[in-house]
């Protein structure tokens, strides 16, 4: 059995910029290399959007992508049961090529329905939450239980009282998409997930958010991080990493050793990626020339992203010189700076940025996060759903969540039957 994992495609990531079409295509070229390879089974581990309201045209363009598996062949794989009541327009798409997915926390929406609920009742995919579905192929069954995204103060707690047990005769494959200690950290919130409290016992553990490929071994588990198929965090490590996504094959002998093998794939038509700190000491502008003019001596299928960190002093260079580099570059490679100054004004303001950047998380998440932080500042104690009021908030439902707090309306529930 041969089995695809990917991960954050953050559709619509970039939008109305010179990046927009990339989380497409590499997305698009990571599902179609999956299937030329003859997948039995795909597995997506959350953020399959960037934003928890997808504009039009993301949605368009990422069900181009998400429909290729209901075109491809069945290749003998069976259903062959849920925890969760499956929808018949469910178990119609397990008939061709099946796709299970998680939520990730770009696409969470609370108590409203969230794009990977929608994709399931659109048919493209089934969507676990603390669920487990079972398939086999000649003779060999494969678990998979998926948990999706919750706000990381409370996924220990999630993960303990869902307690996932290995199913017997079957491969078990554990998919989360949590920040996991010490592989993923946000000094907003420590994960309440760490390696050594993951459940024991599964065969593979799968975990997204993380946007960095890479695998390692937990207690002799493999711990497989898919990582995202488009550059989002714009560090050092996305320049060194390559994107793609992780093949696993199962031997259908699974009283053998090494029955579990699994590969990296990495998309070949991507957009390039490079990060290079440059000094202002003996001259910003030779300097940075030196290094694109290194850069761009190979050619590129597209337009390379370059970032460039400024170190030195503010003194040292001005902003003409940037303007300069960017006129005489910009048709060859798109431009990113980042200053690392020093000057106190300017650091402080950036240490406060980096202390405010919850690493995978959207800007809403950013201020669901703050919104917490200083309730606890104030020494709020809280009588309403404060996950519940920053959800009306995003929805533009002002008044309500206003009435909620002052205590003129008791419940979420009650608004939701009035308007329905």
């Amino acid at each position: 059995m041969k089995i695809s994992v990917l991960s954050d495609f953050h559709f619509g990531y970039g939008y109305n910029t010179e990046l927009e079409e990339d989380s497409f295509t590499n997305a698009d070229e990571a599902m179609q290399q999956a299937l030329n390879a003859k997948t039995d089974l795909i597995i997506i581990a959350g953020d399959i959007f960037d934003s928890r309201y997808p504009k039009t045209p993301v949605w368009s363009k990422a069900i181009r992508t998400l429909v290729k598996p209901l075109m491809a062949e069945n290749r003998g794989i069976e259903f062959v049961s849920c925890t969760k009541k499956l929808k018949r327009v469910s178990k119609r798409t397990l008939e061709r090529t099946p796709v299970v997915a998680l939520h990730g926390n770009h696409e969470r929406r609370g108590k409203s329905t969230n794009t990977l609920e929608a994709l399931e009742n659109a048919g493209l995919l089934v969507h676990l939450h603390c669920d487990t579905i079972v398939f086999e192929k000649d003779r060999t069954r494969v678990a998979i239980h998926g948990m999706s995204w919750v706000p990381d103060r409370y996924a220990k707690q999630y993960l303990d009282e869902w307690n996932p047990k290995p199913l017997t005769d079957c491969v078990n494959i554990l998919v989360l998409h949590q920040s996991i200690s010490p592989f993923l950290y946000s000094p907003l919130e420590k994960p309440s997930i760490d390696v050594q409290g993951l459940p024991r016992g599964f065969d593979i553990i799968i975990d997204g958010h993380l946007h960095n490929a890479g695998a390692e071994n937990v207690r002799g588990t493999p711990l497989i991080f898919p990582g995202s198929t488009v550059i989002t965090q714009f560090d050092k490590t996305e320049a060194e990493g390559e994107k793609g996504f992780y093949e696993i094959e199962i031997d259908e002998d699974l009283a053998s050793e090494n029955n579990i093998k699994f590969n990296f794939r990495p998309i070949e038509n991507r957009r390039r990626f490079f990060f290079e700190d440059v000094y202002t000491t003996g001259g910003l502008h030779t300097n940075v020339e030196r290094k694109l003019n290194e850069m761009l001596m190979r050619e590129f299928r597209k337009m390379p992203l370059i970032k460039l960190k400024i170190i030195g002093k503010e003194s040292e260079y001005s902003e003409q010189d940037i303007k300069q580099i960017e006129r005489k570059y910009g048709h060859q490679a798109i431009l990113r700076f980042v200053r690392d100054l020093e000057s106190p004004e300017i650091m402080e303001k950036v240490e406060f940025l980096r202390n405010l950047r919850y690493q995978k998380l959207s800007a809403e998440e950013i201020g669901l996060n703050l919104l917490y932080k200083n309730l606890e500042e104030l020494n709020f104690k809280s009588s309403f759903d404060v996950d519940g009021i920053f959800s009306l908030l995003v929805d533009g439902s002002v008044d309500n969540a206003f009435n909620i707090v002052t205590g003129s309306q008791k419940t979420l529930a009650s608004f939701s039957n009035a308007e329905s």
